[in-house]
């Protein structure tokens, strides 16, 4: 049997960095739109992480992603404004100089040329502040670029020495998106078409977690790469104090194994609600 994506793709992480998110002055959707694009492929996120825009803290959420050996993908703060540390951390935890890529520089040259067009102004590349544009160009030496569909003002991508692979996008999601799809789309080939996956879950009334755990556990030992999961409330304002259980994984699998769930909950003292399927 081919392995799927799932099974050969290393961790996923995601990293989203402003302080911005952090203060409530704006509503991430960088993680459920992640959620979402790895799905559609078949994949998962094994991690996510929040920060500020803290140089220190910045510098060790990527040196612990640098020797990871995961893919992560991280928003945010590569621009070019005084509270853009991004690019600059990535430096201090590869402990690389900052360098300016060619190709960077010949895309910001050429979105510099394209706003004087559309505006109706000179091309002025050795204006002040289009040459400080040019630092968003300055990437740790060895990286390698993003595309960026919007505006051609691109990512880039850094290995660490523990084979952590960073994906650098910028923090707006016009931008963002497509950079991490086309990723996303690149690892797809690599690592192989994968299965439609499935989530279903059934509501339990009258049991307690720890009653229910032996047969959590005899369920994912009986199917490989399944997942089960129970998920508590006790003031749900529909079903009250009750347990989500259920399982997740490829269509085929997870549909056998919430049968085997409900089969298993037979001789439990317990009543069961609705079902849900995701």
């Amino acid at each position: 049997m081919t392995p799927s994506a799932a099974q050969t793709s290393p961790p996923i992480g995601l990293i989203i960095i402003g302080d911005e998110i952090l203060s409530g002055k704006r509503t991430d959707k960088h993680l459920p739109k992640f959620i979402e694009l790895l799905s559609e492929r078949g994949l998962q996120l094994a991690w996510a992480e929040y920060v500020g825009d803290s140089p220190e803290r910045i510098t060790a959420v990527l040196s612990r992603a640098f020797a990871s050996g995961d893919v992560v993908f991280s928003c945010g703060g590569i621009g070019a404004t005084p509270d853009d540390h991004t690019r600059q951390c990535a430096a201090k935890a590869l402990g690389l100089p900052l360098v300016l890529h060619l190709e960077a520089k010949a895309l910001i040259l050429e979105r510099m040329r394209d706003v004087a067009l559309e505006q109706g102004v000179p091309y002025e590349p050795d204006r002040d502040d289009n040459v400080h544009r040019l630092n968003m160009g300055t990437i740790p030496e060895g990286a390698s670029i993003i595309l960026n569909p919007y505006n051609k003002i691109p990512g880039f991508t850094c290995k660490g020495q523990g084979d952590g692979m960073v994906h650098f996008v910028p923090g707006f999601p016009v931008m963002a998106w497509p950079m991490m799809q086309d990723k996303l789309d690149l690892y797809s080939q690599t690592w192989g078409a994968a299965p439609k996956r499935l989530e279903k879950s059934v509501i339990v009334f009258g049991a307690m977690e720890a009653s229910l755990t032996p047969l959590m556990e005899s369920i994912e030992s009986h199917f490989v790469g399944i997942k089960v999961f129970s998920l508590p409330s006790v003031d749900h304002p529909q079903w009250g104090k009750h347990i989500e259980l259920g399982v997740k994984g490829p269509v085929a699998d997870a549909e056998l194994a919430f049968l085997a769930l409900k089969e298993g909950l037979k001789p439990y003292n317990i009543e069961l609600g609705p079902e849900m399927v995701r």
